[in-house]
């Protein structure tokens, strides 16, 4: 396997995690009218690497990249982590 191979093998694996992420930073910065207390950036880079590790230990734990269980881990730990850093709690 050639390097642009495992080049796209990567994107493709983590593309999930950075467009899960994305949106559901979009949509916290949306319900929180922009009074978050983090940057989106930096939120959307705390989602990214939380999905991404979640999207990492499917992958050890079932054997296979893209089961449904790894998927639907991957929109709880995001959804958690940008109801922390929004810190929706206090409200």
């Amino acid at each position: 396997m050639s390097f642009v191979d495992v080049f796209w093998h990567f994107v493709n694996f983590a593309l999930p995690a950075a467009v899960l992420s994305l949106g559901v930073t979009a949509l916290g910065s949306w319900q929180n009218h922009g009074r978050a207390a983090m940057a989106w950036q930096w939120r959307w880079l705390c989602n990214g690497l939380a999905g991404l590790a979640v999207l990492a230990a499917g992958l050890v734990w079932t054997g296979r990249d893209g089961r449904m269980l790894t998927y639907a881990a991957l929109v709880m730990v995001c959804a958690s982590v940008e109801w922390l850093l929004s810190k929706r709690w206090r409200a």
